[in-house]
């Protein structure tokens, strides 16, 4: 772990019982965090090799995640945003209109604490402690996966670590990208973070029910987005409006039907 910047640089070891093994190259982990941290010239040769390095890694292992999925007809689905934007509520909630069985694989720092409201909810739920890594990566979810129950369940979400920066460079394995941002975050996160929203397949406005109370143009805010990103799916979302959770709902059926 790199304890300047809590990048997941580091060396992962994984022996899985069922029979294969994922191995990172610990020397190119070290290379990179000494180039990183120690070298000015972070857009040299040397630096770009090995953060392609470690990125196609991670790339392998994300590709193992989705075919994962895919035998289990499972859709995976990554949800991302700053901390607090409501990505455990709003699953809380889908729990009590959802058509459809779904689990998660929790990512925070510390804390199992997302992980226990969402089984409080029978929502069969996975907790991964990523210390002071800012995201999750592949092979954390891929550890994750082997106590969900795919069998059982017709989607599986990963909800990140609270972070608009690094999640949006890791493919952890989904299928589909969810990235949520709320009224009380502010204008301006979606021009601020735009590699984060370019890799949306759907925003979700969040806590819309407070806009009455923030200076907040959402219909700029959408118009930034499909600047970034024209085709991006957009949804307007409380938590106390079932009708905003329902389309969450519809728009998760119609990507299961349409994969």
């Amino acid at each position: 772990m790199c304890k300047d910047c809590g990048c997941s640089i580091t060396d992962h070891d994984h022996h899985h019982d069922h029979g294969h093994s994922h191995e990172h190259d610990s020397a190119s982990h070290q290379a990179a965090h000494e180039t990183l941290h120690h070298n000015p010239q972070l857009n040299d040769s040397k630096t770009v090799s090995v953060i392609k390095k470690i990125l196609d890694k991670n790339d392998h292992e994300a590709a193992h995640n989705r075919a994962h999925f895919n035998e289990h007809k499972v859709l995976g689905i990554n949800l991302m945003s700053s901390p607090g934007s409501g990505k455990t509520t709003l699953l809380e909630h889908l729990a009590d209109l959802a058509d459809f069985k779904y689990g998660v694989v929790e990512g925070d720092l510390e804390t199992n604490k997302d992980a226990d409201r969402l089984k409080a909810k029978d929502i069969k739920a996975v907790q991964i402690q990523t210390g002071s890594a800012c995201h999750l990566d592949a092979f954390m979810v891929h550890k994750g996966l082997h106590d969900m129950p795919l069998d059982d369940l017709d989607v599986c979400f990963v909800e990140n670590v609270g972070n608009l920066v690094c999640p949006a460079s890791y493919d952890v394995g989904t299928h589909l990208n969810i990235v949520l941002v709320s009224v009380p975050e502010g204008e301006d996160k979606i021009a601020k973070y735009p590699v984060m929203f370019r890799a949306a397949d759907l925003i979700l406005f969040t806590k819309t029910d407070l806009l009455p109370y923030f200076e907040y143009d959402l219909e700029k805010e959408k118009e930034v987005a499909r600047k970034l990103k024209p085709n991006v799916d957009i949804l307007e979302v409380s938590t106390k409006d079932k009708d905003s959770l329902q389309a969450v709902v519809d728009w998760i059926n119609f990507k299961r039907k349409h994969r």
